[in-house]
């Protein structure tokens, strides 16, 4: 496994599970403290929850059953209750947990299993496999070293050594803007905002989520797309984070700011997820913009997956069962997770007032229509799709 995130944490702790030997290739000297991703949705928490991961998550986290999508000027559009998926699962709402809480419970819970290792400060230069099973060439202190495996698992980033070392093509692309998150511990509930936003605006829309936090009840997040002809330094300057949050919300007091930082948002996906013996999860096999908080889940559910279709190789059945990971879940990426969230991107930063107006409507029309507000959030919470891809055969 090549990645210490989310992703290769949770799969290597699912195959460890099964019985399966797991090593952990990670290149930083510890666990990184990641503040992008941080909502877990319904079918997310169920694949986790045999795992013993969403017990504790639930422990440190916000349930957080409505979310709004608004207009800057106009306001609420549309306020949606994820209490109507009650019947579907057992978990009926979004869970607002930063990933870099995830991570060290999956560390712990894998460290606890016979058979598993992590190994900071490995980093992969090279993957290569034969009939029989796959090398992966790291850099240590110690020097280059080769460690082999059955299967080798690529949960390595975006930027994915493995992806490129196997040859993959990455296809899709890169979105013109650059993201401002800001985290402040101003509660922005009585203005009225739900535990989770967004905010529509032809020239700036915004995401925000309410986070759980060790000090104040709770830190707001949210996400400003910039220009990315503006510099590095000039975005993350205090002038910079007051004035977005001013034109977001104007208060006479500064906003207490916690901490500040920038990422580029692309929308992938990798030609095939399976390459002989070495695959491609999470980040490494698919990126996507943030409106929607599907990246992060979506990877998830390429770790459980995989980790079934991995272990059923594992105690006897045939190779190819491996060839249908790839099916399902590249699927579901290409149809599903890159449409909606290319679609939601697109809601929120509308320009033509004709075309804007007609979404809007279309938002609030939904909302207002119990059968269609129940397809939308079966889609919008990603059960939907798990249910998709479990029938691709």
């Amino acid at each position: 496994m090549v990645g210490a995130g989310p992703v290769g944490l949770v799969s290597a702790l699912a195959l460890a599970r099964q019985g399966i030997p797991v090593v952990v290739l990670e290149a930083e000297a510890a666990l990184t403290h990641d503040l992008r991703a941080g909502t877990f949705h319904p079918p997310t928490l169920e694949m986790m929850a045999p795992l013993g991961i969403t017990e504790r998550l639930l422990a440190i986290g916000i349930k957080v059953p409505h979310w709004q999508i608004r207009d800057r000027h106009a306001g609420v559009i549309a306020q949606f209750d994820l209490g109507v998926l009650a019947n579907d699962t057992p978990y009926p709402y979004r869970l607002h947990c930063e990933q870099h809480k995830l991570t060290p419970i999956a560390r712990d819970l894998l460290m606890a299993l016979p058979g598993t290792a992590i190994r900071f400060g490995c980093r992969l230069v090279d993957a290569t496999q034969s009939s029989g099973g796959a090398v992966a060439t790291v850099e240590t202190a110690a020097g280059p070293e080769r460690i082999a495996g059955s299967y080798l698992i690529g949960a390595d980033g975006g930027r994915s050594v493995v992806r490129n070392a196997i040859g993959v093509e990455f296809e899709g692309f890169t979105w013109p803007e650059r993201i401002l998150v800001v985290s402040t511990t101003y509660d922005l509930e009585p203005h009225g905002f739900t535990h989770n936003a967004y905010v529509a605006d032809p020239d700036e829309w915004v995401a925000l989520f309410k986070m759980p936090h060790h000090g104040p009840p709770g830190i707001w997040r949210l996400a400003f797309p910039t220009d990315t002809a503006i510099a590095e330094e000039t975005v993350l300057s205090d002038d910079f984070v007051a004035a977005r949050m001013q034109g977001f919300l104007p208060r006479r007091e500064p906003y207490d700011i916690l901490y500040r930082s920038t990422y580029r948002v692309h929308q992938r996906v990798a030609k095939t997820f399976r390459v002989g013996r070495i695959l491609l999860a999470g980040d490494a096999a698919h990126v996507n913009n943030p409106l929607g908080a599907m990246g992060l889940n979506s990877g998830i559910h390429d770790a459980v997956n995989l980790a079934a279709a991995l272990g059923a190789v594992w105690h006897g059945a045939p190779d190819d069962r491996l060839d249908r990971y790839d099916r399902q879940r590249r699927q579901i990426n290409v149809d599903y997770v890159q449409a909606i969230t290319i679609h939601n991107k697109r809601l929120l930063e509308e320009r033509d007032p004709t075309v804007r107006a007609q979404r809007l409507d279309e938002v609030r029309r939904t909302a207002a229509d119990p059968t269609l507000a129940y397809d939308f959030l079966l889609k919008s919470s990603m059960i939907a799709s798990v249910r998709q891809a479990n029938a691709i055969a």
